[in-house]
């Protein structure tokens, strides 16, 4: 059986102060660690601060962090640094990083290996645009993405991997995917990864689903056989909503 995770996504929101209330108020709340894996992903300012703060069953991660291990690369996060102030995850490969800040196909496989070689649990994100939806032709697009970030991977780190399927269209905007649309699309990603690998490698890879999931979806989609949980934004923010998406997931 695969862990099911609950991973909230701050994106650029909260202050030190904002950030530190939300953990005094979910630490006592959150389900053991031993059951379901709840992570905050939060901004870099601010990670040390909550990881010293955390709870016994409360994780934090990053957003992003850079593909080398050191250099002239001003405004950037080390995958050492994080691993020095005690982050335990990170998001890789984000719909909003590609977008506003030229990820590619080949930084995410960098970024990926830069992450296991630090011990991190890298948290890839893959998914298409409404164009890409509406031509039929989600299938092939994520496969891709699925092959280009794994390059190179042994089925170990992969095992260890956490793919989250984010249809861009469905970030943000109020609208999800439905959760059949979701879990054959997430089943996709598992054909690919054994594919690559073998069923071993597939049946223990956790995958995410994310776009606008909410109390009041997140029932129905982690119902899904192939959903093993979700990357969260806004409804992460809020504490009370936070804390019903971690006891849906502790329920599956």
């Amino acid at each position: 059986m695969r862990k099911p995770m609950i991973a909230g996504n701050w994106k650029m929101f909260k202050t030190r102060d904002e950030a530190l209330q939300f953990l005094y108020s979910v630490n006592l709340e959150v389900p053991n660690k031993e059951y379901v894996d709840t992570v905050v992903c939060a901004q870099s300012p601010v990670l040390r601060d909550l990881v010293k703060r955390q709870g016994d069953n409360l994780r934090i991660g990053a957003q992003n962090m850079h593909e080398e291990t050191e250099g002239a690369f001003t405004g950037e996060v080390s995958a050492a640094l994080l691993q020095n102030i005690g982050v335990e995850y990170v998001v890789i490969g984000h719909s909003e990083r590609r977008q506003y800040f030229n990820e590619t196909n080949s930084s995410v496989n960098k970024k990926l290996h830069q992450a296991f070689r630090y011990g991190l649990t890298p948290i890839a994100c893959v998914g298409e645009a409404l164009e890409t939806r509406e031509a039929n032709e989600t299938d092939a697009y994520v496969k891709n993405q699925v092959e280009k970030a794994l390059e190179g991977l042994g089925s170990e780190q992969v095992k260890d991997l956490v793919i989250a399927y984010e249809p861009i269209w469905a970030i943000g905007t109020g609208k999800t995917a439905t959760s059949e649309q979701a879990n054959e699309t997430i089943e996709g990603i598992r054909k690919t990864v054994e594919a690559l690998y073998d069923s071993e490698t597939a049946d223990s890879v956790r995958i995410l689903y994310g776009g606008s999931v909410k109390p009041e979806n997140v029932d129905e989609l982690l119902s899904m056989p192939h959903i093993d949980g979700a990357l969260v934004g806004g409804a992460s923010l809020n504490p009370k909503s936070y804390i019903t998406l971690v006891n849906a997931a502790y329920k599956k």
